[in-house]
Order: structure tokens, then sequence, then C-alpha cells
């Protein structure tokens, strides 16, 4: 069994964080300040040792890639981020395209939503750090160039030869079959039999095989735990707060003040809970042939979001293995696959992390072992496909 990481780049300096949120920012800024805002809520998350490490350095990424196959985590799923050219984060996985001997398979997810300041902003009065255009088939070209050296890359992740490439939000690519088509000919112009397309689905109604907009993609990953809260916290709800952004709009407009529109986004902690997530992830019925099922360890995003944040209660190694172990079950016998995405090897101003911290050790690590290796799914690491 594949169990793919989805792994963050964001900790190492870059020209455009220093300028947008001050020198020195990383990931880590944002970790350092978090705060206990409910009783039952694990925060503040320290990394073992207190290892704030700093991805420009290529030791760091020996010591993950060491750690994933000691653990039976078989690569990473890194995030990409290209504007038309212009690239955000590039450091890591450029470094390790130039360090063959770390030992480690990976693909890209491009991240193809523009960048924006809403971390500290929500949703209301967010601004614009760069937009994520597209192009034609100019732009297309220059950006699959971009990525061919980490195709040809033994260690890339493939499925009979066709490297994986995994899209964040295919929704908003205007021109997608065309752009997908044309990558796939000059994969095939450049000596492979294609490419091998995925997207993130957490939110099933936008995107997916039932409305058949995901025609052009082999895999939908369902990237959790988004997708299955997305489908617990019911319609009714949805439906609450879309009535609640509705008069709130049009009292602003009728008042001509901008009052009720900051109202929409008031401040409200958001607690979820642990194992009706997970069970959902367990028992929901398979959506399309094309599914890959997910995992998640936990989730927390009040360090970047504080009280606009959310949590989950009850989230422990101990219930992540108990669960685990019933999705490498599912993964095999229900969605046919050999592959699970999990969030993820370093989201830590998320929550979700495999990495050791001070209150966990290697708890969530020590759990993909036991859990692959008593389902007889610990990972063939000289098997390159």
């Amino acid at each position: 069994m594949k169990v793919i990481a989805y792994y963050l780049p964001q900790y190492h300096e870059i020209p455009e964080n220093n300028e947008w949120w001050g020198k020195g920012f990383t990931e880590w800024v944002n970790l350092k300040k978090a705060k206990q805002l409910d009783e039952r809520q694990y925060q503040p998350r320290i990394p073992l040792n207190e290892n704030y490490y700093d991805l420009s350095d290529i030791n760091v990424m020996k010591w993950q890639a060491d750690l994933a196959k000691e653990y039976g985590v078989y690569g990473f799923c890194i995030y990409h981020y290209w504007f038309n050219g212009h690239k955000l984060l590039e450091k890591p996985v450029e470094n390790l395209l130039r360090h063959p001997e770390i030992d480690v398979h990976y693909c890209l997810c491009w991240a193809n939503e523009n960048w924006t300041n809403q971390w500290v902003s929500g949703n209301n009065g967010r601004k614009m750090l760069i937009e994520q255009t597209y192009g034609g088939k100019d732009e297309w070209r220059s950006h699959f160039e971009y990525l061919l050296p980490f195709f040809k890359d033994k260690r890339y992740i493939n499925e009979n030869g066709k490297p994986l490439v995994v899209i964040y939000r295919p929704d908003l690519i205007e021109e997608l079959d065309n752009m997908l088509n044309f990558w796939n000919d000059l994969a095939c112009h450049n000596g492979f039999p294609g490419l091998c397309y995925a997207y993130q689905n957490a939110d099933q109604n936008v995107f997916n095989y039932a409305n058949g907009k995901d025609r052009s993609f082999d895999y939908q990953i369902e990237y959790q735990p988004g997708f299955s809260y997305r489908r617990t916290r019911g319609k009714i709800r949805n439906s609450a707060v879309k009535f609640k952004k509705l008069i709130f709009r049009s009292l602003g407009i009728l008042f001509h003040t901008q009052k009720f529109s900051t109202m929409i986004y008031q401040e409200r902690l958001v607690k979820r809970d642990y194992d009706r997530i997970w069970n959902d992830i367990i028992s929901h019925k398979l959506q399309s042939p094309k599914c890959i099922p997910g995992a998640f360890t936990d989730w927390d995003n009040t360090p970047r979001r504080q009280t606009r944040g959310s949590f989950f209660v009850g989230a422990s190694p101990e219930k992540f293995a108990y669960y685990f172990d019933k999705l490498v079950k599912k993964a095999r016998e229900v969605y046919k696959k050999d592959m699970i995405f999990i969030f993820a090897w370093n989201e830590w101003t998320e929550g979700g992390y495999l990495e050791p911290d001070e209150k966990h050790g290697y708890g969530y690590l020590e759990a993909i072992k036991k859990v692959l290796e008593k389902n007889g799914e610990f990972p063939d690491y000289g098997d390159r496909v």
C-alpha cells in the first residue's frame, strides 16, 4: 500500500513572504503564536525537540525521507506553486531533484489558487497577492517544460510509466481539458506513454464523476477531512448559512454600510468531532471508480485563523491507528486501489502532520507502520512504479 502524504514546503524564507508577512516569515511563525482557545483543544503544538527546521537545508529533507521510509510512508505529494511562470516555495523540491541520493518517492500537486491574505483577513476584505492565470498553449508549454525534469526523475511517482500530476482546484481552470490534453501530448513526445491525472476532491458537489467534469482525470482523491466534513455537516446548515449571508448583504445594500458584511464573517471557533468524520470515511459508499481514499491525522487551523478557525476534539494516535486499519482494508477491498493520500506530512499550522511532536512523539508514524505491517502492506521501496 502506497501511503502518500501531502507535503507543505513553506518552511524557509522567500522574498515574497518577507514582503507580505514580515522578515523571517515561515509557517513556524504562525505555529509559535498559537494559543489554546478551548480546554479540549491541543495547543500549542511543538515539534519534538523544538525542531523548527529550515527546508532550504538539504539535510532536513534527508531526515524527512529517512523517517518516512522507516515508518512505511511511501512518498510525498509536494505542493507546487506556479503563477504563469512565477514560482513560489520551489527551493525544497528543486533541491530534492538535485539530490538523487535522497531516497523518497514524490509527486507534485499544483496548488492553483490565487495567493491572498486570507489567513489574516478571512473571506471579508481578502487582498490579492498574486493572481493565478492560465493562459494558452505557450504558457502551458512553459509550465510543462518546468515539470519535465521532475517527471524524468526515477523517484517520481508514476502509474504504468505515466507521471502522476495532482491538481488542487481543477474547477478554476477555464480550458482544463485542452490544457491536460496538450500536456499529455507533450509527455508522449518526450517518451512517456502519457500523464496520469488526479485531483483533490474536498467538495464533491463542485467537480466530480457524477457531473462529468472530471472526464480528463484518471483519479479523484478524497481529500480529508474536508471531503467527509462537507458530507456530514448537512444541507440544513448550508442553507442557513446561505440565508444569513443573503440577509446581511441585503441589509448592507439597503443602509449603504459595510457593517453587516463584517457580521457574516464574525469570529466563531468551530469544534468538530474526530470520530464522526472518521466513521464517515470508513462507512460512506464509493462515489466513483476513480476514487482514491484519503486519511487525516488531525486538524486545527487556529494557528492561522485564531478564533475564526476550527479544530477536532478527540484525536489521538491510538484512534488514528484504529480507523486507519479499517481504511487500509477498505482501500484494498472496496476501492481496489493501492494508494492512500494522507493529510499530512507537515501541515503544522493546520494540525495535520506525521512528524513527531512533544506530546505524541512518533505516535502517528508508529500507527502507520503497525497497521501496514499487520495487513501485509508495508511498501516495497525498491519498486519504482
